[in-house]
């Protein structure tokens, strides 16, 4: 019973945490039809900062000693470099194509969690990995699945970043809780964001409201809810296990594009979406071993 138990946990985790990639899954169609055009530092400045101001509020607690510079490198790896690769591919890729970056995250984890963590990198974690990307890849094959240079460099560099980003806040464990730690990081990454924003795009864009729809969504929901979500469950799963979550995000948005926007949907689309799913759930597995009863002498 107590195995039924841990094991159920550990999927309630993972169930949980996998809210978080999904909720980001809606950026691309978010982007494309909310946001103004032609600003992603902007997107990604309005997106963090609000968000993080309101979980430093709620969470109420403002890092000390190490803790300074241990935010601002998690807020610049998971925020601050992250949120504008990622709008930059949003808007310079079709979403799925865009979201074919994030399924290499597994594989790029799985390394640097090898390295910095000790996990070991198994044979089925590797595979699950490729079967995610290869599932991926099938869903943006087409003519719509164009590559432009400056969005394929946006998309890799932006699953690198996160990828450290995911293992340094599973070595780093944080000394307060999901919403005070989500806070520290988006209010750091904000704020990383701006002076590059400012010299890049100038000016904010004009919010009118769609625009305010779209980033109050993409600040409440896929920010401060979404992050303490997810690192809640960095802390509480294998990097390499939570790795595969956000893989879920590429699948949310290709889904988005053929139910909202009307894209079509091949059969080998079909195929690499339920690849990718496949592995996505497969990778959640963690086997345990079933622990020896103490026989008690008479």
């Amino acid at each position: 019973m107590e195995q039924l138990d841990i094991k159920s946990s550990a999927w309630l985790t993972s169930a949980l945490t996998g809210i978080a990639p999904a909720t980001w899954g809606t950026t691309y169609l978010v982007t494309t039809e909310l946001l103004p055009p032609d600003h992603p530092l902007w997107s990604g400045v309005l997106r963090a900062l609000p968000a993080g101001l309101l979980a430093l509020a709620l969470g109420r607690a403002l890092p000390s000693g190490r803790w300074w510079w241990r935010s601002l490198v998690l807020g610049t790896a998971n925020i601050g470099a992250f949120f504008p690769l990622l709008f930059l591919a949003a808007y310079r890729l079709p979403g799925g194509v865009a979201g074919i970056f994030g399924a290499i995250g597994p594989l790029l984890v799985a390394v640097l969690a090898a390295a910095l963590l000790g996990e070991r990198i198994t044979v089925q974690r590797i595979g699950w990995g490729v079967l995610a990307v290869v599932g991926v890849a099938a869903m943006v094959l087409g003519p719509e699945g164009a590559l432009d240079p400056v969005g394929v460099v946006a998309g890799f560099m932006g699953a690198a970043s996160m990828a450290l980003g995911t293992v340094l806040s599973k070595r780093w464990s944080p000394p307060v809780g999901p919403v005070a730690f989500t806070g520290w990081q988006l209010t750091v990454g904000g704020i990383v964001m701006v002076p590059l924003t400012a010299l890049v795009e100038g000016g904010p864009p004009a919010l009118d409201g769609s625009a305010l729809l779209g980033y109050g969504w993409l600040a409440l929901v896929g920010g401060v809810i979404a992050y303490v979500l997810w690192f809640r469950g960095i802390g509480r799963m294998p990097a390499g296990v939570a790795a595969f979550l956000p893989v879920l995000s590429p699948l949310v948005a290709a889904a988005l594009g053929w139910a909202v926007l009307g894209e079509r949907l091949t059969p080998v689309q079909a195929s690499g979406f339920a690849l990718a799913l496949v592995a996505v759930v497969a990778a959640q597995w963690r086997p345990r071993r079933v622990r020896t009863p103490e026989v008690v002498a008479a």
